[in-house]
């Protein structure tokens, strides 16, 4: 995506660009908004319109909304070669979510920042792999302490804001941009219930863990180091005990927090590497490579290096919520309805999936 550009839709006027991210370039001529006005006009009922030139480079898709009894939409502009379709066809409810949340900051001093968040958010929606997405949960502070405090069971949006700024400092954030990461990767439910507006509901939690290589290196491996090799992981993965807070820390230091050697075991998955050109992946730190095969995520025989632990995400439904929920409803830090919705949505998740409650991504 190349830019992202606010526009108002005055009855006189006609339309009258507001702001735009990044501010460089000048705003689209007047003709080709009229022309993507006409195209909404034609499409009604959808609020997602997708607009392609014959004579520019650059293709436009436009989310339409009325705030306060006017009508913006919120212009997308994309190179021609820039694929777009799966942000539209898969989740047009979070270009309607920023679109809305930006026309609401539109009289405030937190439109420039909240238009570059925006643009960030929509650029980088599908520039990552799943795996590279989930990442960001573990690195990001904000998104890391959001999911520890949705961990405690249902709350609303006023007191996740209040919390994030008064409890830990985040005095600035987004809180609609950020939690769009959250409804992607369906971990979180956004609903009202009776006496509280805007609750957010955890369904789904993630964590990280080890598990074996999915194929054993025996191309490549003679037979009596593949031996040891099979050996050397039944004994580790026998006592490996995966939740504990030294093994959580050791995962997330070691491995989610550095690139280098994200990318390492990634191409591990697939095949084996000599030591050297494993180094050249490391940027040539051979006391990272060290580190790897201490603590077991690499095994090395005769100047080749195997995946020996590979490292992957797992949504899981938080059971461990519902006692969390009793006990906060018996000290009146949640409503009945709070609740019982929150209940509601585990319980039900929990019989359609009957002993399946686990995903490995």
């Amino acid at each position: 995506m190349e830019r992202i550009i606010l526009i108002h839709w005055s009855m006189s006027t006609g339309p009258e660009p507001i702001i735009q991210y990044p501010p460089e370039k000048p705003f689209p001529t007047k003709p080709l908004l009229l022309k993507i006005w006409a195209k909404h006009e034609t499409n009604k009922e959808n609020s997602v319109i997708e607009f392609i030139p014959e004579d520019e480079d650059n293709s436009y898709v436009s989310i339409i909304q009325k705030f306060e009894g006017e009508v913006y939409f919120l212009l997308l502009v994309y190179s021609k070669k820039d694929a777009h379709e799966d942000i539209i066809k898969e989740s047009p409810e979070i270009l309607a979510l920023i679109s809305k949340n930006l026309i609401e900051l539109i009289n405030t001093n937190k439109i420039t920042r909240t238009i570059s968040e925006a643009y960030n958010t929509i650029r980088n929606y599908s520039k990552l792999d799943e795996e590279e997405n989930l990442i960001a949960f573990f690195q990001d502070r904000i998104k890391y302490t959001i999911l520890q405090i949705l961990r405690n069971g249902v709350i609303t949006k006023l007191e996740l804001t209040n919390i994030l700024r008064h409890e830990y400092g985040f005095s600035t954030i987004n809180i609609d941009l950020i939690l769009i990461s959250f409804f992607h990767e369906n971990l979180l439910v956004k609903k009202s219930v009776p006496g509280s507006k805007e609750c957010f509901f955890l369904i789904k939690d993630l964590s990280c863990t080890r598990i074996p290589p999915t194929n054993l290196p025996i191309e490549g491996m003679e037979e009596n180091i593949l031996r040891k090799f099979k050996k050397s992981m039944k004994i580790y993965y026998h006592d490996y005990y995966n939740v504990s807070d030294f093994e959580n820390k050791t995962i997330l230091q070691t491995v989610l927090f550095n690139k280098d050697v994200f990318s390492l075991l990634k191409t591990l998955r697939e095949k084996h590497l000599t030591v050297n050109e494993s180094l050249i992946m490391l940027n040539n730190n051979e006391g990272l490579l060290e580190e790897l095969l201490d603590k077991k995520f690499i095994y090395e025989a005769k100047g080749f290096v195997f995946l020996f632990s590979d490292v992957r995400f797992i949504k899981f439904t938080p059971n461990y919520i519902l006692e969390k929920l009793v006990e906060r409803y018996k000290n009146q830090a949640i409503s009945s309805n709070e609740y019982m919705a929150h209940l509601k949505l585990l319980t039900e998740q929990m019989e359609e999936l009957l002993s399946i409650d686990y995903e490995i991504v």
